[in-house]
């Protein structure tokens, strides 16, 4: 067992966790604190407060009631790294180098813990990272616990302690990692602090949710959505699928592990409230991309259907941020740094490309939506490499239309506004030939201006 310091955030007792939460803080800080929660392969679908009123996630509707709601937030390249690379740097992943899972970020670049550290935060990154290595530290973190083998959710992970040995625990990863979160926290220190904590869950394995959150989900429960073909629902899947015939135990476990990720989201709120600087602190929740759960026939991600590339995105910050505001406004992942960084009051690093939205969750406000690139850049690193059935593709997500083309033509066009579920592709469709023109032109302009060398007929 690696040694504890005598102030340290390595805890995982409850009894820590709770004297942690206990204390308040003696002053306010002139900048928010910041927590940036993230899951692993949450879709924006699955929800209460979004489409699926049956599933218990309490704490998202409350993020939800008590601040901004992105119904539009869209990851980019929907695959673990390339979303991390983009997150961490606010940059395409041609820019930055992460272009498929199993590849490091260069720590030489601007990095929203650098960023966050410059302006005199006390920073800390604590869960699963996925960009090369265990340690967070060359890229701004002061403190940083990395999970390992983070995918088998009881009793195999490890976290990766500065000096030592990995440490293995006993329990769901998720909750351990919260405790390490709430102890971060808790640390007595007059500077604002920063801290992203990363969740695996609802990532596979699905079929290893908490007992008691299968159980609220007995079969049959939780409806299908409605491009989920029938084959599927009777347990059938095709060959090419990478998911389990046995349907319903995986989307089962699937939600509800989400529904023990909105626990842990309780848990830090709740911390926050207790050390009475829920006022002084923003809360981000999101995920870094979803998951087919047999809509299409297929599983997984890398796709560029709703259901992969649609995450969740919330913003609270009681008293700085309205309440109760929906934005549908596109929203993509190069756009959290500069977003973060300004609602913090701190500069925004040249090197970022995205867009600042911060004026519009401030004010609560509708913003100018911007067209976002989604991306399936390199399966190299995938499961079954190569062989891998999800296409490599370079599209658009507009307000209104997906356009998707591969490396040999164009491959999907859909109207979302008459057709949600995209069940049915307009490529062809001659009433839809000047807006395929127009994206297609779009998207060679927006690939040229980010570097991307894709070229598709």
């Amino acid at each position: 067992m690696a040694t504890m310091r005598r102030r340290t955030f390595l805890g995982l007792t409850a009894s820590a966790s709770g004297l942690a939460c206990g204390m308040r803080a003696q002053a306010l800080n002139r900048k928010p604190n910041v927590v940036f929660l993230f899951s692993d392969e949450h879709r924006w679908q699955s929800m209460s407060c979004s489409e699926m009123p049956e599933l218990r996630t309490p704490n998202m509707a409350r993020l939800a009631a008590e601040g901004t709601m992105f119904t539009h937030c869209i990851s980019n390249a929907p695959v673990c790294s390339p979303y991390r690379g983009m997150l961490m740097t606010g940059r395409w992943p041609h820019q930055q180098g992460v272009t498929d899972n199993g590849l490091p970020l260069d720590p030489n670049q601007a990095t929203l813990g650098k960023t966050f550290k410059a302006a005199g935060y006390r920073t800390g990154y604590i869960g699963k990272w996925h960009l090369g290595g265990v340690r967070a530290e060359p890229f701004g973190f002061d403190e940083s616990l990395i999970w390992t083998d983070d995918n088998i959710h009881w009793d195999k992970s490890e976290y990766h302690p500065r000096e030592g040995e990995p440490v293995r625990p006993k329990g769901y990863n998720a909750r351990l990692m919260t405790d390490q979160a709430l102890d971060f926290i808790g640390v007595e220190d007059p500077r604002p602090f920063f801290l992203m904590l990363s969740w695996n869950p609802p990532h596979s394995s699905f079929l290893d949710a908490p007992e008691e959150k299968k159980a609220l989900y007995p079969t049959g429960s939780l409806p299908w959505r409605a491009n989920v073909p029938e084959s599927v629902r009777n347990g059938e899947m095709k060959d090419d699928a990478i998911w389990s015939r046995s349907t319903w135990p995986y989307c089962q476990g699937y939600h509800a592990h989400i529904s023990a990720i909105d626990d842990e989201i309780g848990r830090v709120l709740a911390c926050l409230e207790e050390r009475g600087i829920a006022g002084d602190t923003l809360v981000v929740y999101t995920s870094d991309h979803g998951s087919m759960m047999g809509s299409h026939g297929l599983g997984g991600k890398r796709q560029p259907f709703d259901e992969s590339i649609r995450v969740p995105f919330f913003v609270r910050c009681p008293g700085a941020i309205p309440a109760g505001h929906i934005c549908n406004a596109l929203f993509g992942v190069p756009d959290v740094m500069p977003t973060l960084c300004d609602l913090a009051g701190i500069p925004v690093p040249d090197s970022c490309t995205g867009h600042d939205l911060s004026r519009a969750i401030r004010k609560g406000r509708e913003p100018i939506s911007e067209t976002q690139i989604i991306m399936h850049i390199s399966k190299k690193n995938a499961s079954g490499g190569e062989d891998h059935p999800a296409p490599l593709f370079r599209g658009l997500r507009t307000n209104r239309y997906t356009y998707a083309v591969r490396e040999d033509d164009p491959w999907l066009l859909f109207d979302n506004r008459e057709d949600p579920f995209q069940r049915s592709n307009r490529l062809d469709d001659p009433a839809l030939g000047e807006v395929k023109t127009a994206l297609h032109a779009e998207l060679a302009k927006k690939l040229k201006e980010t570097g991307d060398p894709f070229v598709s007929k």
